[in-house]
Order: structure tokens, then sequence, then C-alpha cells
């Protein structure tokens, strides 16, 4: 509609049609909601309206879709009565919402089919339309039956096509035109919110420019404690939050990083777990886009793994490790009210607190479907971090739970071997970590290329273990990789070895205690 709110509730988007009486018609209506800043249910709430008659009260389109950027229809019935004129018109209209909580006062229609069904008796006929006095006076006296029939049919013909075609360039150039307008009018009236985040649970805070500058000393270096693609992040202190925050600061001009930006909003906002890293808030002011996140004391998972000067990590802290981000992993694909794809696992994408408890972070290629869909891919341009990334996602263009699994795997290796999951310094058979770990597996050398620190500290059989789920990760083709729960158990039972491999050296396991391990052992390997 347009970019006044006070004005657009003083109006209705009206749309009509001509259609036939004495039918039954049915309209299917299409939706998807492409206003990045529009990302939870309630934002956005509008009615609909069919000849005079609500048909949808509070219609919601992040409700019906589950996210921003998913299509979805909705189907209305409309009976019209035979009665009166064979020709009447079909009245549709949209009306923003008073409901209190809706923020974009606006409306959102993408396309309009309308269906005529069947009459009882099987007929889609309608009485032949009626000729104007212009066409009356001019009819031929000699004109022949024939071919008058031929041309009233064409004429017939010639106006449907005709009307279909005018309304659908109708919907298509007013959908572009309003959207063009939406977007630049909630473009500008972003920078001016500066209070609570419009989510209704108050989960993400909206913070002012002033306040993150103020946090990080006007951005200064000092304070910076990572960079990457999307930018720098800084540590500081934000006013009333009593606790050291992260801020991530997205850099300029970069329209991938935006689209990031707002995803990863709207998957943060709505998440909460011990193994996800919480989103504390963000900023999107005066053209700066800033994400606010909890402080991860001890960095990335890589920082401790290699080329670090870090002590390295015992081996029972990186199992520790290992179940965390796998356990995130799980909640994501099948804990959440949403199925969500990572889509970008890695080793710098999980981040340890002060207690080295992992938690997954950077949700900004992740996808979201909903949770009936689990088993159903999701076609998606390939992206994702080179040496990680699932062959199978990148030959066929189809993102699935595995994907994620596959990228998994990699750490997995990545944290026995401590080395990058892409090496060009290395020769050619060693430059991928996944393609390397698979080489030495068939070998029966894996033992000699783990991390120099961890020899002698894995007993065979327990290294057995990890490393045929690390294995069963990356295994090409995807149905046959373990889910992220299997993946996760699995490594807890690892861990339990390796926690009765430590109280036999502080003192005596029994002979049955440790027959009974050796036999879950030979078991889960028959697996």
């Amino acid at each position: 509609m347009g970019p006044e709110p006070k004005i657009n509730m003083n109006y209705n988007l009206t749309w009509n049609f001509y259609i036939d009486g004495g039918f039954i018609y049915l309209l299917r209506l299409h939706f998807c909601e492409t206003q990045l800043e529009v990302t939870r249910a309630g934002q956005q709430v509008f009615d609909i309206f069919i000849n005079n008659q609500t048909a949808e009260r509070r219609a919601d389109v992040i409700y019906w879709s589950g996210g921003n950027g998913i299509a979805v229809y909705r189907y209305y019935v409309l009976l019209t009565p035979s009665e009166g004129s064979s020709k009447q018109t079909l009245w549709l209209a949209l009306h923003p919402s008073e409901e209190v909580g809706s923020n974009f006062v606006d409306v959102i229609l993408n396309g309009l089919e309308i269906f005529r069904l069947n009459k009882s008796e099987g007929s889609l006929a309608v009485p032949n339309p009626e000729p104007s006095s212009s066409l009356a006076s001019l009819k031929p006296e000699n004109k022949q039956p024939k071919r008058g029939k031929k041309l009233s049919m064409k004429i017939v013909i010639g106006v449907s096509l005709g009307c279909t075609i005018t309304v659908s360039l109708s919907l298509l150039l007013s959908s572009i035109f309003w959207q063009k307008k939406r977007r630049s009018y909630y473009k500008r009236k972003s920078m001016e919110r500066r209070n609570a985040s419009p989510l209704p649970d108050q989960l993400c805070k909206c913070f002012t420019l002033a306040e993150i500058q103020a946090a990080t000393n006007n951005f200064d270096d000092a304070f910076v404690i990572g960079s990457g693609g999307f930018g720098n992040v800084y540590k500081g202190f934000i006013k009333g939050i009593k606790y050291k925050v992260a801020i991530k600061r997205l850099k300029s001009k970069s329209q991938q990083g935006a689209r990031e930006f707002w995803t990863e909003i709207q998957l943060l906002s709505q998440l909460r777990y011990v193994n996800l890293v919480s989103l504390i808030g963000y900023c999107n002011d005066n053209n700066e886009k800033i994400l606010v996140y909890e402080y991860m004391s001890n960095g990335t998972l890589r920082d401790h793994l290699y080329n670090t000067e870090k002590a390295p990590l015992t081996w029972k802290q990186r199992l520790e490790i290992c179940i965390g981000a796998a356990r995130g992993l799980d909640y994501l694909h099948s804990g959440a009210v949403h199925r969500v794809i990572h889509r970008d696992v890695k080793s710098t994408n999980i981040l340890l607190d002060e207690e080295y408890v992992a938690k997954v972070s950077d949700f900004g290629l992740s996808k979201m479907s909903p949770i009936s869909m689990t088993n159903d891919p999701i076609r998606t341009v390939v992206k994702g971090t080179f040496g990680y990334m699932d062959p199978e996602y990148y030959r066929r263009q189809q993102l699935t739970e595995k994907s994620d699994v596959y990228s998994f795997g990699v750490v997995l290796f990545e944290v026995l071997f401590a080395r990058p999951a892409v090496d060009s310094k290395l020769e050619y058979s060693q430059i991928s970590l996944a393609n390397w770990a698979r080489k030495c597996i068939g070998n029966e050398s894996i033992e000699e290329s783990i991390d120099p620190f961890l020899k002698g500290k894995i007993s065979l059989n327990y290294l057995r273990t990890y490393v045929k789920i690390a294995e069963n990760c990356i295994r090409e083709d995807g149905c046959e990789r373990p889910s992220m729960n299997d993946v996760a158990r699995r490594l807890e039972f690892a861990l339990q070895l390796q926690e009765i491999e430590n109280a036999d050296q502080v003192c005596q396991v029994s002979d049955g205690a440790r027959s009974q391990v050796n036999r879950n052992i030979q078991l889960y390997h028959n697996l």
C-alpha cells in the first residue's frame, strides 16, 4: 500500500473481477514475505475480504509459511447466485489488521488464481454474451449461421484471453510496484526504531548505534577479538547489561552480508539451547548492521587445534566439545519448532565459553523449513566453506540435514588430526582432510597421522571407535550417514570408554567390567 501507516488503515487494497453467476469459484491466493525486516509471526497482520465477507481474520504470512522467503498459498470458496444478471463482480480486498502488536501496517498478495467449478450437472457452460447495440446494427443481413457461430466463439475466446492476460499483468505490475515502495519505506523506517525488538517475547533487543559505539570505544581496534568475511568482532560492555558481550559488525556495502544479517536475527531470536550461541540483540542504525552475542571467552574450537599459542586440548576435552556441538546441531535438525540446516558447520563456528562448553554459531547461511519436511531436500544455491562442503549437496544442489553431518565429520577429523580442512601447502593427496582421512583409514595408518599431542594417550580400540563415527559422517552417499542424534550418542559412548580408561589408570577395574566394555566395543564396530 502506501508508505504512511495511518493512511493505510483508512483504505483497502482492492481488486474487482467480472465473473459468471450461478457457479462455485475456487480462489487460490499466493503469498511470500520478501521484506527482510519481517521475520516473525505477528509483525505484519492483515484481513482478507471476499465479496464483503470476512474470509480470513489476522492473516499472517510468516505464521503460515514458517519463515521469510517461503512461499505459501491459501484456498477460499465462493458461491455466486444464479439470479439476476449473468455477469457479476468478484470483489477481493485486503486491509491492514488493527490488532495490537502488528508493526508493519501493510498487506501483501503475490498472486491470485480464480477457478470456476462445475455445476451440479457437470457443466461449465454460460449463455452467449448479448451483442451490444453497435454490433447489432452492423450485423449483416445475409450472414450465414455457421460463420456467425464461429465469429461469436472467436469473440468469446478473445475477450476471455484478453481479460486473463490483463488481470495477470495488473497483479504482477502492482505487486512489483508496491514491493519496491514497501522496501524503500521500511528501509528508511528501520533506522528510526530504537526500542525493544518487535518480537512478542522480547527475546531480541534493538540497540542504538550510540550504545554500540560506547561499548566499543567507537569501534577501537584494541577491542577487536576476531574478524572474518562478515567483518570485525569486538568485545565490550553495553549499559544495562551486566556481562561482557561480543559485537559483530557487518562490513559496509555488503549485500550478501545484509541477507545473512536478517537470517541470523530471524533464527537466533527464536532459538534457545545450551549448545547454541545466544543472540542478545542487534543494531540496524545509520546503515550499520551489528549483531550482539553472549561473549565466548575461549574463542573458537579452531583456536585450540593448530597454528596457535594456546595449550592443546586433552582428548577428553575434545570429546566433550564435539558432543556439545553435535547436540546443538541435533537440536537444529529435530528439536526446534522448524527444521534448521546450518549449512556452514566448521571449527571456527564452534565457540567455547569459560567452561569449554561448545556453542554452535554463525547462522547467516542457514535454511529453515517446517519440521514436517524433515526428509525433504531444500533446493538452493550452493553455499558453504570449501573443505567442509558436502559433495552430494554440491553436485545436486539439494540441501538436507545430512549436509551438516558431512561437515561435522570433517570437524571430527580436524579435532583428531589438528590440521585444517584444506591445506594447500601439503602434497596433493593430503590437501583435502576428508580425502586424506579416508586414505589413512584404508591403509590402516590413522594412528600415525593424528595430533602428536594425542599419540600414546588414546588406546587403539577407543581411537577406532571415534574414527568409525567420523568416517560414517563423511560417506559419499548422504543416505548412509547417521543423524546428528546418532553421532551425539556414539560420541558419548566414546567418552564413556575414555573415562573408564582414565579410571583404570587410577585404580584397577574388575575383569568382568573390562570384559563387558570390550564386548560393547566389538558390538559397536559390527553395527
